[in-house]
Order: C-alpha cells, then structure tokens, then sequence
C-alpha cells in the first residue's frame, strides 16, 4: 500500500506512535471490545486519524452498535480506502485512512442508520477534536 500521499518508513511510524497505536494503526491489530475510549463517547465533533490527524468521522454520523467499538455510518467523503480482507477464514473489508493508510478497522453492511452501513473503528486508531466553540 504504497499509494498514500504520507510515506514514512516503519522505524519512523514506531518513533511517532505508541505501541498501542503502531500495533493497530500499522500492524491491523484490534483493540479488545468495551475498552475503547471512544466506544460510548458522544460529544459532539470529529474524528481523527491518529497517524496523520486527517479527518475521517463526523459525530454525527456515530451510533451505539452495542458490538463493542466506535461505530458510525458514514466516513466523511474521500478520507477512508476500503480493502479486501480475507484473514482469519473470514471475508471482511478493512477501512484504511485514504492518507496514511492506518488501519482503522472494518465496515459492514448490517448498520441499523439508513446508510445501512456500519463503520467498526477502533479507538486508538482516531483522536477526537472538539469544535473551536
């Protein structure tokens, strides 16, 4: 995944990133369920990529899915690449940041919104940025 407008080598992401971060954002990890700090937060303002602070959610767009992680309808428009995932004997698509190419978790098409589309994120893979008020 070479077709991103950032490109920094591995060292340079580990120097950047925490562990954590690194292990999700760059390596596909998930962080484990109901433990996200974002899972059942709902201020109003946007999500951010934690790699490279592009933004990639509105709140409005975000929803209680009660699966365990953030979870909104629809990314806002350019931000997010979808990619075929076929690990762990599944077949899911992975949501990447269109900038950096985080991982930022997987999309599915069971959201209960009328874009019937459900956007699993995991919580260290964003920052969230309060509206200038």
């Amino acid at each position: 995944m070479s077709d991103f407008s950032i490109k920094k080598t591995e060292e340079e992401w580990r120097n950047q990133l925490t562990d954590e971060e690194y292990r999700i954002l760059r390596q596909k990890g998930t962080e484990r369920p109901h433990t996200g700090k974002y899972n059942l937060h709902f201020e109003e303002g946007t999500y951010k990529c934690a790699g490279c602070n592009q933004q990639l959610f509105e709140s409005s767009s975000k929803f209680d899915a009660h699966c365990g992680w953030p979870s909104f309808d629809e990314s806002i428009k350019g931000t997010v690449k979808y990619v075929l995932d076929k690990t762990h004997g599944m077949v899911r698509t992975e949501i990447v940041c269109s900038n950096c190419g985080g991982h930022l978790g997987h999309v599915f098409n069971d959201g209960p919104t009328e874009t019937g589309t459900r956007y699993c994120v995991n919580s260290i893979s964003v920052k969230f940025d309060k509206p200038n008020g």
